[in-house]
């Protein structure tokens, strides 16, 4: 899926926060309140983590260490900023995200990216889970997986330092 800012469609295009809208809506079903148009700036800063107090409006928090597949994690990408780029662990060291020119990419969680981890949510009905079970062991967390990887058309020769390219 290309990129597109603040789209949220398979196959169209979607930023980093409507990749986290497509799974949410095919594995949870319609999303529970409209998103209101947000800036791109990933050094914003201000008093409040808009982007960590909507997830909490309706996906349970997990502890960053603790997150495991299928958990949705939300990056500080610069020091003071507030939280705004999201991505969906695939694995303890992989995580998949909607990345400006390429589209949807899965990456190595290097120590730099996990660094930046300031949050961590699960999908509903993956609570019990803690990120932890086999995604092949919970329906919710299979469906999750269906849906990342439902956003993937297909594969790229691997690029350096930027992962796979899954546009």
């Amino acid at each position: 899926t290309p990129y597109h800012d603040q789209a949220s469609l398979r196959g169209v295009g979607c930023d980093c926060l409507g990749l986290a809208r497509g799974v949410w809506r095919e594995v949870v079903g319609d999303e529970p309140f409209p998103i209101p148009p947000y800036s791109r700036d990933w050094g914003e800063t201000g008093p409040r983590e808009v982007l960590a107090e909507g997830a909490r409006r309706m996906m349970p928090e997990t502890m960053p260490a603790e997150a495991g597949p299928g958990t949705l994690v939300l990056f500080r990408m610069a020091p003071r900023a507030i939280a705004k780029h999201v991505g969906i662990l695939t694995a303890h060291d992989r995580f998949i995200h909607a990345y400006e020119r390429l589209g949807v990419v899965e990456e190595i969680l290097t120590p730099t990216w996990a660094r930046k981890i300031a949050f961590a949510f699960l999908f509903p009905n993956n609570a019990a889970s803690q990120g932890v079970i086999s995604p092949f062991l919970t329906g919710c967390i299979r469906r999750t997986y269906a849906a990342i990887f439902s956003f993937m058309a297909g594969v790229m020769p691997p690029m350096p330092m930027l992962g796979r390219s899954l546009l």
